[in-house]
């Protein structure tokens, strides 16, 4: 059974960091697309970044590139999307979601319903 875990958000202020961590259990990286989404309240759903642990490639939404890099630790099945320089505008839950690689066309910035999604984690910035 594919299962994603998130976690590491929480409460902090403008100009802080946070690490969240997306535990997959039920099938390997390699074959999936991983990515993390946000949505704040009364906001669509907004792809923040996503990575392919095949062949290395990340895409990251133009409004957190220089802030959050995504990386993946394919020895513990984790994915992680490192925050930085925090923004009020980043607060959001976040959520990991998979997606079999092939299924983008091996494509990491092709915009598509990925399969399998997290509980989601919250991230608050304060001002």
């Amino acid at each position: 059974e594919v299962q994603l875990q998130a976690s590491g958000g929480g409460s902090v202020q403008a100009g802080g960091s946070l690490r969240l961590s997306c535990a997959a259990s039920g099938f390997t990286l390699d074959d999936y697309a991983i990515g993390w989404f946000r949505q704040a309240p009364g906001k669509e759903r907004e792809r923040v970044s996503c990575i392919s642990s095949s062949d290395g490639t990340t895409y990251t939404a133009d409004s957190v590139k220089g802030r959050f890099t995504i990386s993946s630790d394919n020895a513990k099945n984790t994915v992680y999307l490192q925050m930085t320089s925090l923004k009020p505008e980043d607060t959001a839950v976040y959520y990991c979601a998979a997606i079999p690689y092939f299924r983008l066309g091996y494509r990491i910035n092709v915009l598509y319903e990925y399969d399998y999604w997290g509980q989601g984690t919250q991230v608050t910035v304060s001002s």
